[in-house]
């Protein structure tokens, strides 16, 4: 599955995915897009994003777009924290669909 990596997680994560394709915000140059920008390019090229932005919901229209949204909910946004919801996250991987905001954690 193609993933993106939100700037609002760490890119340490990416390795804790390691049978994905996982790329970051930063590496596809679209560092500071605002979060309507940064969908539309996302849906053109990645199954799903993956983030720790828990407003994202209700700020856009996710149901209109052709990929899934993972947010991730943890006390922070550092790797420490996020870790342990991997064994979930990759559960949820195996049958995620398009069109779906999927809350991991929390």
């Amino acid at each position: 599955m193609r993933i993106l990596l939100d700037e609002s997680l760490p890119r340490p994560l990416a390795r804790l995915l390691p049978e994905h394709d996982i790329r970051t915000v930063d590496a596809m140059c679209w560092a500071g897009k605002r979060n309507g920008e940064l969908l539309q390019l996302a849906a053109a090229e990645f199954d799903a994003l993956l983030t720790a932005d828990q407003n994202l919901e209700h700020q856009q229209n996710l149901g209109a777009l052709p990929m899934a949204v993972i947010v991730l909910v943890a006390p922070t946004n550092r790797i420490q924290s996020l870790r342990p919801l991997v064994p979930t996250l990759l559960q949820t991987l195996q049958t995620l669909s398009a069109r779906r905001l999927v809350r991991v954690g929390g």
